[in-house]
């Protein structure tokens, strides 16, 4: 493979150096017709006269010889950035250590950014924005994540997306919207959706049993876990907590102001904005409401997905 920023591939040497050692054309002429440099011509031309062909190949990118820093300077770059809470440029000036090495001690060394941290204390205060460790539970219905996305109905006849967006009639203003609750097992990603009225706890209570029977038909018999955010219907309702406690689960809760930690879910939303919502103009709000079955069939059983080294959901679960 060629390094990231590299103009041309093995094969595009190999067909620089024939044009150049077997045809006799000027190197700077060939250089032109694939967009490098005559510089860069010279040097493989000048590569291939000293090694041959082998010579076209990716050399290493690591340094020959790398020299670890003693330990005595990274406990004076923790100990400096912990007392004086300052960025790696104060750090070098005070320690006499390289800027980009305070970096990387720090980042070694696990100390949290400067915004994160009280500047009266030091201490951390404020959620990162990533999660620290990613997870995969180790198999399907261990955990499911649960979550609403809102998405404005249709007016018949096409919205703005359909007829652009000039003064829309009156008729069509206020038409509402639809609330699409889905749950997504974190082992297989296999998904489950649903365009209900409201977000209301019965509302989201009636969809758990729905999902899980939904689940237990493509090899999820049981449901371990359920994880949700803060959303009224999921902390607050009756009827959604004993819907949980009648699956035989248990209820868990993204930290606040934390959706990332119920990041498949808010993943599968944005998937299923792109190709199925806005995938294209809909006329009417029925229309788009059929088409989400097809397209749910379609992710859980075709729709390859980069963690599962291209496959689909249903590959990881056993057929029923």
């Amino acid at each position: 493979m060629s390094h990231a920023n590299a103009r041309l591939t093995f094969h595009g040497r190999c067909l620089l150096v024939r044009r150049v050692r077997v045809e006799g054309r000027p190197a700077a002429h060939v250089a032109r017709e694939l967009g490098v440099s005559r510089q860069c011509a010279h040097r493989w031309v000048r590569r291939f006269d000293e090694q041959g062909w082998a010579g076209l190949h990716d050399r290493p990118s690591r340094p020959r010889r790398t020299t670890r820093t003693p330990a005595t300077v990274v406990d004076l770059v923790v100990a400096c950035r912990r007392a004086q809470r300052r960025g790696p440029a104060f750090i070098a000036a005070v320690t006499g250590v390289p800027e980009r090495t305070v970096s990387r001690i720090l980042r070694r060394a696990g100390e949290p950014v400067l915004a994160a941290c009280d500047p009266l204390t030091g201490q951390v205060i404020r959620a990162s924005k990533t999660t620290a460790v990613r997870y995969e539970r180790d198999r399907p219905g261990e955990l499911i994540h649960l979550d609403v996305k809102k998405l404005g109905r249709i007016p018949d006849g096409g919205g703005w997306r359909a007829s652009g967006r000039g003064p829309r009639p009156r008729q069509t203003r206020g038409a509402g919207y639809d609330y699409i609750h889905a749950a997504v097992d974190d082992h297989s990603r296999l998904a489950y959706a649903e365009i209900l009225p409201d977000e209301k706890g019965p509302t989201a209570a009636g969809f758990a049993f729905r999902a899980a029977a939904y689940f237990a038909t493509h090899g999820i018999p049981a449901i371990e876990r359920i994880i949700t955010d803060n959303a009224l219907a999921y902390r607050h309702s009756t009827a959604f907590r004993d819907a949980v406690a009648a699956l035989g689960a248990r209820q868990k809760f993204i930290r606040p102001h934390c959706p990332w930690q119920n990041g498949k879910a808010e993943r599968f939303n944005r998937t299923l904005a792109i190709e199925w919502a806005y995938r294209q103009p809909f006329t009417s709000n029925d229309q788009r409401t059929a088409a989400l079955a097809p397209w749910l069939e379609f992710y859980n059983t075709q729709r390859q997905h980069t963690a599962l080294e291209g496959r689909p959901p249903t590959s990881r679960l056993s057929p029923t």
